[in-house]
């Protein structure tokens, strides 16, 4: 019989690890959930649980014991968690493996202790790599965060221990705002991870993130697939990421590399996983934090090295030998990675939800589109806003730049706003195309009026008017886009006559 994968995820990630599993001949199962009854994921499925989570606060990917509950009753050999909270809860790993589960991912000793970031950079330490100068541990309260803010100079940041994804975290410029910043900051992590403890870094004023893809096995064997840059960020979150890097030189590329798989195999880590450095204005890089699950933005690793992360992951967790050694791992070209959310840039990234009237995306040889929506599709409050990646490979990073702003254009979505137009006007900025740009860009240079146009009225008509005559005159739905910053519509096509 085949073995039984069960995803506790859902929209593209789920999709993308569906086609994994039929790759393997596994059967894929997956979770309905009453908040999102018709997604797209469902359709790829071989088997659906219902949740029926509709009359809960709690949404079934939050909810381990029903999780593991249904797991059980359905034959489950293995589950996959996606990213998000399940892919990096400890408690979570170990109930599956009490429960003869196959977790896809590290142990949970090990997401446990990278998952504290005071525990692993004392770990980091003792394996040579180089930290922002910060807390030896947990800061309990806002006077002590300043005591140590003092000494060490603002300004600081505050993280939580065992934060992540953004969530618990403030820039604190000056003593007299460290109180309200630590309560919040602390309140959050709370939360979000029901851990509201807070350690201290110095905080770098133009940093670039650079992070290190690490794949390892059960047998002591890791190598890594070269770095990401994902640098450009909103709200501590990513919305453009790239590989390889223009900041690294091959000489510093190999160095933090190694520094890497030195770390990975200093704390005996096997599965997908990446090192996270911050580096400074000068070159100089210290490590962040190691993330013990599969990224969002691994597509570009993917593109540019032909290694299928997800399949290799699962591989891992079925106790199979890494094949691939570290010379194998050639770097083809460049790739880029645009997050899709529904977000208006214009409003502070504000979430936008409702229906899709109508999606179109790019369709081309070096274009790679996940997504869990379509045409139709609700995007509710319940979920996070990203509703796709679209990833594009080319020979160069100029090639890549030119032929993802081709592929930017040539998407479409009426219903809702996108990040799209801001990504394009990210692209086509001087200081991106000369790989300038830091962790602060969004805060330091946009502005919302980058994306204004005092066309918007009318290109808002337009597409009004289109939109009617299309359905009306039941005209073919592979009409031309028509091309702007603010909005792409639907035009009519030249041959109409009417």
């Amino acid at each position: 019989m085949k073995q039984k994968l069960l995803i506790v995820n859902r929209g593209e990630i789920a999709i993308r690890i569906i086609r994994s599993a039929h790759k393997l001949e596994m059967s894929a199962l997956v979770f309905q959930s009453d908040k999102e009854p018709d997604a797209l994921y469902l359709q790829y499925a071989d088997e659906i649980i219902p949740a029926k989570d509709g009359g809960n606060d709690k949404s079934i990917f939050l909810d381990i014991p029903r999780i593991i509950q249904l797991a059980l009753e359905h034959k489950v050999n293995l589950i996959h968690p996606g990213y998000g909270f399940l892919s990096e809860n400890p408690e979570f790993a170990a109930l599956c493996a009490e429960n003869g589960i196959n977790f896809i991912g590290p142990s949970a000793a090990l997401i446990k202790e990278m998952g504290l970031k005071t525990v692993a950079k004392s770990m980091a330490v003792k394996a040579g790599l180089p930290l922002v100068p910060g807390s030896d541990g947990p800061v309990t309260n806002a006077k002590a965060a300043r005591e140590f803010a003092e000494k060490i100079g603002f300004p600081i940041i505050l993280k939580a221990s065992a934060g992540g994804g953004g969530r618990g975290m403030r820039i604190v410029e000056n003593p007299e705002s460290i109180e309200r910043n630590f309560k919040s900051a602390s309140d959050e992590a709370l939360a979000a991870f029901g851990n509201g403890d807070m350690f201290i870094e110095k905080y770098l004023q133009n940093p670039k993130h650079i992070e290190f893809q690490i794949l390892g096995d059960k047998h002591g064997n890791v190598i890594h697939l070269g770095e990401r840059e994902c640098s450009l960020q909103r709200k501590h979150q990513k919305i453009i990421e790239e590989a390889p890097s223009a900041s690294l030189t091959t000489e510093k590329r190999n160095e933090m590399g190694d520094m890497a798989i030195r770390f990975a195999k200093s704390i005996g880590y096997f599965s997908v996983g990446t090192i996270e450095f911050i580096m400074n204005e000068d070159g100089s890089y210290y490590f962040m934090e190691m993330n013990t699950r599969i990224q969002v933005e691994h597509p570009v690793t993917e593109m540019i090295t032909g290694v299928d992360l997800i399949d290799w992951q699962i591989r891992v967790a079925l106790d199979q030998h890494l094949t691939l050694r570290q010379d194998d791992i050639k770097i083809n070209g460049w790739a880029i990675e645009c997050r899709v959310n529904t977000e208006d840039p214009q409003n502070r990234f504000s979430p936008q939800t409702g229906f899709i009237d109508k999606i179109h995306f790019p369709q081309n040889s070096y274009t790679r589109i996940e997504t869990g929506v379509v045409s139709g599709s609700v995007v509710t409050p319940y979920f996070d806003s990203m509703i796709a990646k679209i990833i594009v490979h080319g020979k160069d990073r100029g090639d890549a730049i030119e032929k993802t702003l081709a592929a930017l254009y040539e998407f479409s979505l009426i219903g809702l706003k996108t990040t799209v137009p801001f990504c394009r006007i990210v692209l086509q900025h001087p200081e991106f195309v000369n790989a300038k740009y830091t962790t602060r860009w969004v805060d330091q240079v946009f502005t919302p009026e980058m994306l204004e146009n005092e066309d918007d009225e009318m290109i808002g008509a337009l597409a009004a008017t289109i939109m009617y005559a299309s359905e009306y005159l039941q005209l073919s739905s592979d009409l031309p886009t028509y091309k702007h910053d603010s909005l792409n519509v639907w035009v009519l096509n030249k041959r109409l006559n009417y």
